[in-house]
């Protein structure tokens, strides 16, 4: 027994996407304590592999391909999974279809990529549900964000993949909301990494967290650059403690140079006058002890929210675009009242938006320990959910 799981994992060039492996790692973990081993796909499957000690196999081909060219490859794929067609040697696929075909089913794991911005995601999720159904194979999708950004050709292979599915989870209440319209009845839950290692904060200096994205949402970078560190400079004079910058997507060897999001945060760093330090780039559990051990966070990221939240630590998200703020506030409001600012009205909002986190901390932390049963409760059920899927005779 098997399930072929679908991430968007791999490191490539050195460089971790906390986020996504988190997402990964803990649907892994939640499968194997329920007796269901995987199987991955990944961009790097001999990195993945020997992290998450399964099997794996690299992604189905789509990278690179136009939609129209990705159309005709999805519909080669199918008709390769149902027996109508065999695909030529050294086809990319050949190893996913191999696998699909030893496996139980297909799961594919949380994400924000059922978007347009990310085509190339929906293809592959789409086109493995299809060839996992042409082989009478149950799908299931879990801890999904949809959209916003969809054209009609994608909405219509979101809908068809949640359709298709025995179960489907989305992670807030507006993914929720779009199902519903395309007449889809889905679970909206919390992220599924939201247990990833210890929920209880670690004991030590708690201080403030600062995990931007380099993304800035069309900002102009030379004044919201300017914004940030004036931010971070009066919430450090706000909270106190240390000062530490984690980046959610930056290299692994932190002699290589900041790259990705280390690279923004090094050009805020340079614009303070009060002392900060760079936490590096390890893993999923390193960033979730972290961001859970916090006095405050500042994110413009998703899984830094994600993993604080539910230890119940201050944290004012940074909305840059309709997607980010979709995510923040979703991931926020299931412990809480969410507290977001957007990127372009910093200096406007943002500074009384801390004051009044700090002190509401105690309300925050009351808050999100009284919902934290209820969501481990539902979480646990989702998964033996999942599992009882994959065991079922199909």
């Amino acid at each position: 027994m098997s399930v072929l799981v679908i991430g968007d994992i791999g490191v490539v060039d050195g460089m971790m996407h906390v986020g996504d492996e988190a997402m990964f790692e803990a649907a892994v973990g939640e499968l194997r304590a329920r007796g269901v081993p995987a199987v991955g796909v990944s961009s790097a499957p001999e990195e993945s592999a020997a992290r998450y000690g399964i099997g794996t196999v690299a992604r189905l081909g789509f990278a690179g391909l136009g939609r129209d060219d990705a159309a005709a490859r999805s519909a080669l794929l199918t008709a390769a999974a149902s027996g109508e067609t065999t695909l030529a040697a050294g086809d990319p696929a050949g190893p996913v279809l191999a696998a699909l075909r030893e496996s139980d089913g297909v799961l594919v794991a949380g994400g924000g990529n059922l978007a347009s911005r990310w085509r190339v995601h929906v293809h592959e999720r789409a086109t493995l549900a299809a060839m996992a159904r042409g082989l009478g194979l149950p799908v299931v999708v879990s801890g999904q964000t949809l959209g916003p950004d969809l054209a009609a050709p994608d909405a219509g292979a979101v809908a068809g993949l949640l359709g298709g599915a025995v179960r489907a989870a989305v992670r807030e209440p507006t993914s929720a909301r779009l199902a519903a319209a395309w007449g889809l009845d889905v679970r909206c839950g919390v992220d599924d990494a939201s247990f990833l290692g210890a929920v209880e904060p670690p004991a030590g200096p708690a201080g403030i967290v600062v995990s931007l994205s380099g993304w800035l949402g069309g900002c102009p970078p030379a004044a919201t650059e300017a914004s940030l560190a004036r931010l971070v400079e009066r919430a450090a004079g706000i909270v106190g403690g240390p000062l530490r910058f984690h980046a959610h997507f930056g290299p692994l060897d932190p002699a290589a140079g900041p790259r990705g999001d280390a690279a923004l945060h090094e050009r805020v760093r340079e614009l303070l006058t009060v002392p900060s330090e760079v936490v590096p780039t390890v893993d999923p559990r390193h960033s979730a002890l972290l961001a859970r051990g916090a006095g405050l966070l500042l994110t413009s990221r998703y899984h830094p929210a994600v993993f604080a939240a539910p230890a119940g630590v201050p944290t004012l998200g940074l909305v840059t675009d309709d997607y980010t703020g979709i995510k923040l506030r979703g991931a926020l409001g299931h412990w809480g009242e969410p507290v977001t600012a957007p990127l372009g009205e910093l200096d406007e909002c943002a500074p009384d938006l801390v004051k009044r986190l700090d002190a509401a901390r105690s309300r925050v932390a009351d808050e999100a320990a009284g919902r934290l049963a209820r969501h481990r409760r539902d979480f646990s059920a989702w998964w033996d959910e999942v599992a009882a899927v994959f065991r079922r005779p199909w």
